[in-house]
């Protein structure tokens, strides 16, 4: 994401936990004739990263034209069965973080009349039985920023959800479990992920779902009962 936003011209605003690799990213950023970036170090399951980001970036003197929420994580497993402090760390990451920077810098986007670019999943249109809080987050994404993008369209903002299928990154061993047969056939790279996205926002479309593959799961879904989609996906994380 932050390789292509800077790619088109943007001046990009890096927050992740490891600063390490935020000064890395930037230095290549940079090295690519790219506009210098602004690094914070940030654990976004804190309840006051917001706080700090936004005071990051008061003291570089910058205003806000684009949000876009990627972070996010998920765990494999029965909900039950996990450790409740790491799930309830999915809510914070996944809807508390992206819905306070999604709202926080308001009166820059309005004022710019920028966008908002949330990440979402194929999983917000499924139940997901073996990654539960996770499927039931990326649904509020989906849900609140499909609303936002009719609240703010009056004020010329764009927001867009970006609902890729399974993706090649670190998610996966996080999650702890192996890419399998979907992960084959869904596969799209995070490039052209972050391209489709991109795209997407500047076009000011509701949802983006990359590759035809994704594109499609929508669709289908309608065609079957909620019940058998819910004992599909059961079964199938089964045999991860």
């Amino acid at each position: 994401m932050a390789r292509i936003f800077a790619s088109n011209g943007h001046r990009v605003a890096l927050v992740a936990r490891r600063a390490d690799r935020l000064t890395r990213l930037a230095g290549e950023i940079t090295a690519s004739g790219g506009a210098a970036p602004i690094t914070i170090p940030c654990d976004l399951e804190q309840p006051d990263a917001g706080d700090k980001i936004a005071a990051a970036l008061a003291a570089a003197g910058v205003e806000v034209e684009i949000v876009v929420n990627n972070a996010g994580y998920g765990l494999f497993g029965n909900a039950i069965e996990m450790n409740r402090p790491e799930q309830l760390g999915i809510i914070a990451v996944n809807i508390r973080a992206m819905t306070d920077l999604s709202l926080r810098f308001s009166d820059h986007l309005i004022r710019h009349r920028g966008g908002i670019l949330n990440v979402g999943s194929i999983a917000a249109f499924l139940p997901g039985p073996g990654m539960a809080v996770y499927y039931a987050s990326k649904a509020y994404v989906l849900s609140f920023t499909e609303a936002l993008h009719r609240e703010l369209a009056p004020h010329g903002v764009r927001v867009t959800a970006l609902c890729p299928g399974p993706v090649p990154s670190e998610f996966q061993a996080r999650a702890g479990f192996k890419p399998g047969f979907d992960s084959t056939l869904l596969n799209v790279s995070a490039s052209d992920v972050a391209k489709a996205g991109y795209r997407g926002l500047m076009a000011n479309k509701r949802i983006v779902l990359p590759g035809l593959g994704i594109k499609i799961m929508p669709f289908l879904l309608r065609l079957f009962p909620r019940g058998f989609i819910l004992a599909a996906v059961g079964f199938f994380q089964k045999k991860r």
